[in-house]
């Protein structure tokens, strides 16, 4: 038996009616994906597929939480996941995809695999871009980053920056003069 069997679904034997199929994708899912944007998680995926003539429609929805990397201090963090989407499956001579919502599968072998499908949703469902909660992030590599940023004061991003520096040393730096006349000039 494969690692990916569970999610084949069997499309010819089916009969003209609604089915429905719910998957747990745990760590040990994406353990198996073995792809680096997510490796932990607990997803809970709801999979209805109708069939209609040789067409058949898959409704997905996913729910849960992985496990991402910040993209400001690179600790773990939970990103839920809600994704609600739908498929066409169509049988053809060869695999391919139409479009990003149409699929044709061989009509010889007459199943498809979801398992792959349903861990390019949940990546689709992330943010391009994953930070903590305001002052969740890890506040030594914080301190460390706000050394190296300018920052602007208006900016909401920047609110986990206002942390106190745990590291001791002291952050004043004093500006070089010619950079504020470089400032104004941008600003006009």
């Amino acid at each position: 038996m494969g690692k990916f069997d569970l999610y084949k679904i069997q499309l010819k034997s089916l009969l003209e009616e609604n089915y429905s199929f719910q998957y747990e994708l745990n760590n040990d899912f994406f353990e198996k994906i073995d792809s680096p944007e997510v490796q932990k998680g607990s997803v809970t995926a709801i999979v209805t597929l109708s069939k209609k003539a040789n067409t058949f429609e898959l409704n997905f929805v996913l729910e849960g939480v992985v496990i991402v990397a910040c993209d400001r201090c690179l600790d773990e963090m939970e990103q839920p996941i809600n994704y609600r989407g739908k498929m066409i499956v169509k049988f053809g001579k060869e695999f391919s995809q139409e479009d990003d919502d149409i699929v044709i599968v061989p009509e010889a072998e007459g199943e498809i695999n979801i398992a792959w499908f349903l861990y390019e949703f949940i990546v689709l469902s992330i943010p391009a871009k994953c930070i903590h909660a305001p002052g969740k992030c890890n506040k030594i590599m914080a301190s460390k980053l706000r050394k190296h940023l300018v920052l602007d004061h208006d900016d909401d991003e920047n609110e986990n920056f206002d942390e106190v520096d745990l590291t001791g040393e002291d952050n004043e730096t004093t500006v070089d003069p010619r950079w504020d006349g470089l400032r104004n000039i941008i600003n006009n």
